[in-house]
């Protein structure tokens, strides 16, 4: 499934450009890092966060130490101001935690932030360290949001943020705000930038007819430009970079080697004399133009309805225009993309607001370094004007995937294309990125009419990142661009492993020191191709940073390429429990210490029990994890059919129900959707028990919700029924919900059917001490039952689908309260992809916390299985600590 900030936004791009001088920003061609040693260290680093929304969290108990020190940490300063006691946001005082890279010190940039937090009554400290500047601020959220939407305005002039990063976590009571003494201790760790977009000086040159770079779509310094995507090996250094065979030229090797100059070492530096250049291609490879008359040929043929495979900077987008019907349809029928939605490619703010309802953090999203995908909720019943995105582009959908440029070479073709254009991945289905043009015309031969390239090397493959604004926060749903590889930082040294991720949604991450190295998202591992690129990147992020894993960890689940693969690497293999993983990967991005109960809701996992999870209850301890308790179970016809056609989710819940009985009900949608012979042999499946594993998965009740109330009886990509679920809701106004029953497990006794593959682990397997068959049956089962007999009732009375909807996220957000109840546990963690759900991550924290529990989800790392690597790098963290013991 898939998944505002409040305030004023104070200057416009064009505003933002004409504000900063070009002040000099040393790139620090071999930036290192020291790991703060003051308290918990910052669990999440992703560039240029602007300001979030108030987290409106409940308070937990303070922290052992409610100043945050440490023993590290230095004496008061002259410079500490206590801070006016004033009226209490009704939502209580929170805490950020800010990591801030770039031209941050030496420029009075502690003493500008120590202004502004006083001046705003904020409380907490400020202090370098060889990584950037780090602050923490504690108060009321709406001066938080006021801190954070005024940090990048007012900076010092001669300052430069390549890099902001914002988690919130608990207040810990902190009396006065501080300068604290730098922190000069600890591991250097290598620090490597993400790709940044393209920043305001950069683009005045690119447009100014007078300047030397005028329509040069590879204009960068120091403030922007690729990183991740150029890097060959550490240092950053130009040898080390794919632009090592371009030869600056008299006029850029003078910027370069200035150090007044703002492309003072900025290794991608370059221009038209020296630098790559452009040319579009046939389908056969001859070349059409080159250079500026290229983009305008390629945009020319954008308006007249082609599909143009655009070389950017980590791969390909396939680009048509957004408003040409046939075009949009025309390229969803080559790509074999049925009806997922397209990411759209806006020309500025302004277009997109034509489109798109848009809150001001989701506007700072846009037009922030990072410049992700932003899901935006579509107007409704307003006409499209200029700025006409066909309804093929996100069919039945009520949200856009909206992007702003990034790169040079975008903001000139959209200046000259002029609507908005789809932006798509430039791959087939269930293959990763292309990124070198030869490879293009093989790959994408039969999907695009032209191909714009040029003849930068792209070094490794980084899609576009797609954040979501949910709760006021940003939540990541794909990190990669603007994104990876900036590292989480951990409170404890870690062992040296490299985790692989999932298989879906993939993603993989480096142990080193303190730090995890989330790798760029790599995608569903279903084709050898797409298993190609994972193994290119578990080999390269272990060589990008010097490292030696000493062992790898993995899915428990054997049948996953990823695990497979660790599995045949003759090393040893740490098995981590599916929503183990999800659990500890939302506690680490939060700072938090078991005790607690992680709910992990997703589509699929094999459990402990060899059977399939997906709606879990667990109660991390010290020690490990237990399974406190799951949704009810019950069997899928078909097995991994069941995942592509919710009909069969829908049928073995009412078996599990009605038995035999809801075969009769051929009123219902989802009995109707089989053909008599069809419903025979899943009858016969259910009965004999063949091909039907068991499973306890939020996600598959999503499906077979959808399915009842006849939204959706086969999906045409993963989690799509459960969007329709989530969209149907738009139109209604209620809090009610259904039944929902806490029971004891005994009650619902069930002949588990173990999942396809399921079985003993190969050897060599390390056995996680925390995840083990030995551990207590769950204490408690959340029955559905009372829910969906409930729901067929108001099928039956003709309810509208909106209010059956509305009622079921509701009843879900009610049933995981009822879980916390008896749990006993106060902290409460929300992971997996079914918290990409918005009205169902929002609903359940709203009931958490007027209950008196404290919520945490995800921000940013990814809630779905883009998120697993980190929790398999934190379990192997915790069972080396048990295993000493």
């Amino acid at each position: 499934m898939r998944p505002a900030d409040q305030g004023h936004v104070l200057f416009s791009q064009s505003d933002r450009a004409l504000s900063r001088s070009e002040s000099p920003c040393l790139n620090g061609a071999r930036m290192e890092q020291n790991p703060p040693h003051w308290g918990a260290e910052p669990p999440v680093t992703c560039p240029r966060s602007r300001a979030r929304g108030e987290p409106d969290g409940a308070r937990s108990a303070p922290r052992r130490d409610p100043e945050g020190k440490t023993p590290l940490d230095m004496n008061d300063l002259s410079t500490a101001n206590p801070v006016t006691p004033e009226t209490a946001d009704p939502a209580g005082p929170v805490r950020a935690r800010l990591a801030i890279r770039g031209l941050v010190q030496g420029v009075g940039f502690r003493p500008f932030v120590f202004q502004l937090a006083t001046q705003l009554g904020l409380a907490g400290w400020v202090a370098n360290s060889p990584e950037g500047v780090f602050v923490e601020i504690e108060g009321p959220p709406a001066r938080i949001r006021q801190f954070l939407l005024r940090l990048d305005p007012e900076r010092p002039a001669h300052s430069c943020i390549q890099s902001l990063e914002t988690t919130y976590l608990d207040p810990v009571g902190f009396h006065r705000f501080e300068i604290r003494p730098s922190n000069t201790q600890g591991e250097r760790a290598a620090l490597v930038l993400p790709d940044i977009a393209t920043c305001p000086a950069c683009l005045r040159e690119v447009f100014d007819p007078q300047n030397r770079r005028h329509n040069y779509p590879f204009t960068n310094c120091t403030h922007c430009g690729p990183r991740y995507s150029i890097l060959r090996a550490l240092p950053y250094d130009r040898p080390n970079t794919s632009m090592a065979g371009f030869a600056l030229c008299p006029a850029c090797r003078a910027e370069y080697e200035d150090p007044r100059d703002r492309r003072f070492h900025a290794q991608p530096n370059a221009c038209p004399l020296c630098g790559p250049h452009l040319e579009l291609w046939r389908p056969d490879g001859s070349v059409i133009h080159t250079h500026h008359d290229a983009l305008l040929e390629a945009a020319r043929a954008v308006q007249a309805g082609a599909v143009v495979a655009v070389k950017s900077l980590g791969g390909f987008h396939l680009v048509v225009l957004a408003a040409d019907v046939l075009a949009v349809h025309r390229l969803r029928e080559r790509k074999g993309r049925e009806a997922k939605p397209f990411a759209l490619l806006f020309e500025s703010i302004d277009q997109v607001r034509q489109v798109c309802a848009v809150t001001p953090l989701e506007d700072r999203l846009l037009r922030s370094a990072e410049a992700p995908i932003v899901l935006l909720r579509r107007h409704r019943g307003r006409s499209g004007g200029e700025a006409e995105v066909a309804q093929a582009v996100a069919p039945d959908n009520p949200c856009l995937g909206a992007m702003l440029p990034n790169t040079p070479l975008h903001h000139l073709l959209m200046a000259e294309v002029g609507g908005p254009v789809v932006a798509t991945s430039g791959n087939r289905s269930d293959e990763p990125l292309c990124t070198d043009e030869r490879e293009a015309l093989d790959r994408l031969g039969g999907i695009a009419d032209l191909f714009l390239v040029h003849n930068r090397p792209i070094v490794r493959h980084v899609d576009d990142s797609i954040v979501r604004v949910v709760l006021d926060r940003e939540l990541v749903l794909r990190r990669a661009r603007g994104y990876a590889p900036l590292p989480i930082a951990i409170r404890d040294p870690l062992p040296p492993v490299l985790a692989v991720g999932a298989h879906l949604k993939n993603t993989a991450a480096l142990a080193h020191g303190r730090h995890v190295f989330l790798s760029q998202h790599i995608g569903d591992l279903e084709t050898p191709a797409a298993l190609a690129a994972f193994q290119r990147v578990v080999h390269d992020l272990p060589q990008l940073f010097n490292a030696r894993p000493a062992f790898y960890a993995a899915d428990a689940h054997p049948d996953y390429l990823s695990t497979q693969w660790a599995q045949a690497s003759g090393r040893p293999v740490l098995a981590v429990q599916h929503h183990y993983a999800h659990t500890l990967a939302c506690m680490a991005e939060n700072d938090l210490d078991p005790p607690l109960l992680g709910v992990s809701w997703d589509g699929t996992g094999l459990g402990i029990d060899q059977t399939i999870w997906g709606g879990e209850f667990l109660r991390i301890t010290a020690h490990g994890f237990e399974r406190a308790g799951h949704l009810r179970c019950f069997c899928l016809p078909g097995g991994d059919k069941a995942a592509q056609e919710p009909r069969r989710a829908a049928i073995g819940l009412l078996h599990a129900l009605l038995g035999d009985g809801a075969f009769a009900n051929t009123n219902l949608a989802s009995v109707a959707a089989f053909t008599p012979t069809e419903l025979k042999g899943i009858r016969q499946m259910l009965e004999r028990r063949v091909n039907t594993p068991t499973t306890s998965s939020a996600g598959r009740l999503f499906d077979a919700v959808a399915s009842l109330v006849g939204l959706r009886q086969k999906a045409g990509f993963e989690g799509q029924a459960a969007l329709d679920l989530e969209f149907a809701l738009e139109d209604a106004q209620t809090d009610a919900a259904y039944p929902i029953h806490i029971c004891q497990p005994t009650t619902l006794v069930s002949h588990a059917a173990p999942a396809p593959g399921a079985g003993r682990p190969p050897p060599g397997t390390i056995r996680d001490p925390s995840d083990t068959s030995n551990a207590p049956p769950p204490r408690f089962v959340l029955d559905w039952a009372p829910m969906i007999q409930s729901i067929l009732d108001d099928l039956r009375l003709q309810a509208p689908v909106c209010e059956i909807a509305a009622r079921f996220h509701n009843t879900l957000a009610e049933g995981i309260l009822a879980a916390a109840r008896f749990a006993g546990e106060r902290r409460v963690v929300l992971s997996g992809g079914c918290f990409q759900n918005r009205c169902l991550l929002e609903q359940t924290v709203r009931r958490l916390r007027v209950e008196g529990f404290s919520p945490y989800w995800h921000q940013r790392v990814p809630t779905n299985d883009g998120g697993i690597a980190l929790g398999q790098v934190m379990a192997a963290a915790r069972a080396r600590t048990k295993l000493k013991r």
